[in-house]
């Protein structure tokens, strides 16, 4: 049996917890408390999770943070469990599960509790955005409920471990684990937010309801506003045998690594070269993957110079004009066919080759996670400059719903600094259209507006720019 666990790394530490014993299938294994099932698991080398329920084939971990259905399994006999995000507990049985999966007819029932809650502020997501909505609402007085269905707040800061670029003010030369940390900790010490982890929002209901399991209980959440900071999944790309387990989002390989602490193989292609992609290579090779090469589509690199410049001297080569064009193996990958691409996007006959590898990364961009916008019946517009569908809104973030507002990557994919700075205008903004913070709330708001547009400015940021200018329409 395998063991994909990193011993050292150079910028984490991997203080792993309690050991716990788990069963698979029957037969023992060991994980450590603070781990998801998934990673466990995956630790071990394992990567066929399930299978798909038309043809029964394998499948595997692809998004790692419980937005597809790929590592469905059955635990303690309840089918259909998100391994990805669900933690481990010491006996726990695990199964692989075919198709749909069923409730055996033998299992205990359990009790579920039902509880309903008020509060002024329900806040979506506990990413950059709904961690800093929570918290200038809080400033003000505003009583919070901050829901993730995670069991670590943080979203996609908590797997970061670079540097961010831009200014002092929106914390330039400082980690993203570094900036989770502190907005964390800041929120668990507000004694105005209630923070829900491990709780799923799986409903809008009128008036101004939110339904929210978790484990054992579900919650009727009564709240006057609701912060939408639901983020993003993975894209995809379509190549032949495209959902081999080890096929998986930039940020699933991120996820296991940087905050489990487990390789997500050991010889990896990277598709796709803009920052995302780079960035994660890079950190593919602190982890000790060998890092084959990027492939980029593209006829040039995406991402800043200085990431690909810090690839390229660690000997990986980036490959533009090039895309892969299958990927093969016996029930898990096992190679990848790339091949070089025409200017009309087109295969090149006779440039196929073959790289043994047995894990392919996809880092083709993100899209909204627009689900409960559009179940609360906010008017939602496909703007491809925001990267998909997203919710038309006010220049104060609030939706076509009074009282719903939007911030982070649900309302356009930007970058985390950009997300904390949207969270901050949603959280003021329902402050004060629940008639909180007065003057100074306004004024904040202004100000943190002011941050965001120069954020904005410039030639990167003009694609945003044309899209915001087709959704800042209330």
């Amino acid at each position: 049996m395998m063991d994909l666990r990193i011993d050292r790394h150079p910028i984490l530490k991997f203080d792993r917890g309690q050991p716990l014993r788990f069963y698979f299938e029957g037969n023992e294994r060991s994980g450590y408390k603070g781990e998801t099932i998934g990673a466990a698991l995956y630790s071990t080398g394992l990567k066929e999770f399930s299978h798909s329920f038309k043809l029964e084939r394998p499948r595997g971990i692809f998004c790692a943070i419980g937005q597809c259905s790929s590592c469905m399994m059955r635990v303690n006999g309840i089918p259909n469990v998100r391994t990805c995000i669900t933690p481990l507990e010491e006996g726990m049985k695990v199964e692989r599960q075919f198709g749909r999966g069923e409730v055996p007819t033998n299992t205990e029932k359990r009790h579920i509790e039902k509880k309903e809650v008020e509060t002024d502020i329900a806040v979506i997501g506990a990413g950059p955005a709904g961690l800093s909505a929570s918290l200038y609402a809080a400033k003000f007085g505003a009583k919070v409920v901050l829901i993730d269905q995670n069991p670590r707040l943080g979203g996609q800061l908590i797997k970061q471990t670079h540097k961010f670029f831009g200014s002092r003010t929106h914390d330039a030369g400082v980690r993203g684990i570094d900036i989770a940390e502190k907005l964390v900790k800041e929120v668990r010490e507000s004694e105005n937010i209630t923070v829900m982890s491990d709780a799923t929002a799986f409903g809008y209901y009128k008036p101004s309801t939110i339904g929210v399991a978790t484990m054992d209980t579900l919650y009727k959440i009564r709240a006057k506003k609701i912060i939408m900071a639901t983020g993003a999944a993975e894209k995809s790309l379509l190549f032949e045998n495209n959902d081999l387990p080890g096929v998986y989002g930039a940020g699933a390989a991120q996820t296991l690594m940087n905050i489990y602490g487990v390789k997500p193989g050991d010889r990896l292609i990277m598709v796709g070269a803009g920052n995302v992609g780079v960035i994660v290579a890079y950190q593919l090779l602190q982890a000790g993957v060998n890092v084959k090469m990027i492939v980029e589509a593209m006829p040039k690199i995406g991402a800043y110079f200085v990431h690909a410049a810090k690839v390229r001297r660690m000997g990986v080569p980036i490959l533009t004009r090039h895309s892969i064009k299958r990927a093969y193996g016996d029930g898990k990958v096992e190679g990848a066919t790339i091949v070089e691409l025409d200017e009309k996007w087109q295969p090149v006959s006779g440039t196929e080759q073959d790289v043994d590898v047995d894990g392919i990364a996809i880092s083709v961009g993100l899209r909204p996670t627009y689900g409960l916008l559009d179940q609360a019946g906010v008017d939602i517009h496909f703007v491809p400059e925001l990267g998909g569908h997203v919710a038309l809104r006010s220049r104060n973030l609030e939706t076509s719903v009074k009282g719903i507002y939007v911030a982070g990557d649900v309302s356009g994919i930007e970058e985390a600094s950009t997300a904390i700075m949207e969270g901050r205008i949603a959280g003021l903004s329902a402050v004060l259209d629940m008639g909180f913070g007065g003057k100074e709330a306004e004024e904040m708001r202004e100000k943190v507006r002011s941050e965001l547009e120069d954020l904005r400015a410039g030639p990167f940021g003009e694609r945003i720019r044309k899209g915001l200018e087709k959704v800042e329409v209330l």
